[in-house]
């Protein structure tokens, strides 16, 4: 958007502001965004929140539980073999239901 077609809005009783629907389109901001305000030399700025909280690997470095024990290869090759058979089943069933 130029600043010649710079949509206009207003400030409510309430410190409510509209965003012309065409900025929340461009922008991507559906009912429910949550965003930041930033004040700046040139006037306001509106950012969508990040989602998640910002964060280091070293303040959630081992915060997921870990697995009893690693599979071994038997485990892996047993579990490759049992999902072909599953899905080769799945597939013969489908063209019997096709005749």
């Amino acid at each position: 958007m130029t600043s010649a077609e710079a949509p206009i809005t207003t400030v409510s009783t309430k410190g409510q502001v509209i965003l012309p629907k065409p900025v929340r389109d461009h922008q991507h901001w559906s009912p429910g965004t949550r965003l930041t305000v930033e004040i700046t030399p040139d006037g306001v700025l509106l950012k969508a929140a990040p989602h998640f909280a910002a964060t280091v690997p070293a303040e959630v470095y081992g915060m997921l539980p870990k697995p009893a024990a690693p599979k071994t290869l038997n485990d892996m090759r047993a579990g490759i073999a049992a999902e072909a058979r599953r899905r080769h089943a799945r597939a013969a069933g489908m063209s019997d239901e096709s005749n």
